[in-house]
């Protein structure tokens, strides 16, 4: 069973992809609100892949996507983003991200992204 580290400061955001995830058989390793915590965590849990949020506190999505990278290159990060943050986007997937899911999730895009990137 495939693990995500879900990584979003909105609670209900973090709750939404835990629920589409979990329905789809996929193990929750952990959730994180701040990049910060999201490369401590992808350090502890080492999990199959990521759901990163791009504006967060701390740390955004796109700093802790850099680092994640540098220390694990194979690392799996589907970025999500609210609509209107196309650029930041493209900085993510030229970065490394895999993938991008948009605000407000909806589960069958979600899940094509995780199958794509899970391959």
């Amino acid at each position: 069973m495939a693990s995500v580290l879900i990584v979003d400061d909105a609670s209900f955001m973090r709750m939404m992809i835990k629920d589409i995830l979990t329905k789809n058989d996929f193990d929750i390793a952990g959730e994180a609100a701040n990049g910060q915590e999201a490369v401590d965590l992808f350090n502890e849990t080492q999990p199959d892949l990521v759901t990163m949020d791009i504006t967060m506190p701390e740390k955004d999505g796109i700093a802790a996507l850099k680092e994640i990278l540098q220390q694990h290159p194979g690392a799996k990060v589907i970025m999500c983003s609210a609509m209107g943050q196309q650029s930041m986007v493209i900085d993510a997937i030229q970065a490394g991200a895999k993938d991008f899911i948009v605000k407000p999730f909806q589960a069958d895009r979600v899940m094509d992204a995780v199958q794509k990137v899970m391959g």
